[in-house]
C-alpha cells in the first residue's frame, strides 16, 4: 500500500493539461492527476469511460451546445464516444479515472 499527496502531486506537474498517470487500480483502470490552469482544453473523444473529479477549484466541461461546471468534490462521468471539451476559465486539481 501507498499513499499519495494529491494536492503535492498536481503541484510538481511539470505544465497544465499535462496529466501523470499516479497507479492503475482494478482491471487496469488509470487513476491519473492533472492541473488545470484556466486556459480551454481541445475537443477529445475517447474509446473508453472516463470519470473525471474535480479535487480543488472548478471545470467547465463542454458538449456541442452546452457546458456544465462541475465544482470541487464533484465527479462527472463521460461515457465512450462522447465528445467533450473544457471551457476557459477551469482551474484547480483534476482527478481522471480511465481504462
Amino acid at each position: 500500500m501507498s499513499m499519495i499527496d494529491l494536492a503535492a502531486a498536481a503541484a510538481a506537474l511539470p505544465q497544465a493539461w499535462r496529466s501523470q498517470i499516479l497507479g492503475r487500480v482494478g482491471a487496469g483502470a488509470n487513476f491519473k492527476v492533472l492541473r488545470m490552469d484556466g486556459s480551454a482544453y481541445p475537443d477529445e473523444t475517447h474509446d473508453f469511460d472516463e470519470a473525471l473529479l474535480v479535487l480543488d477549484g472548478q471545470m467547465n466541461l463542454s458538449f456541442a451546445d452546452q457546458v456544465v461546471a462541475v465544482p470541487a468534490g464533484s465527479v462527472y462521468l463521460v461515457p465512450a464516444g462522447q465528445p467533450h471539451a473544457v471551457a476557459p476559465g477551469s482551474h484547480g486539481t483534476l482527478i481522471i479515472i480511465d481504462c
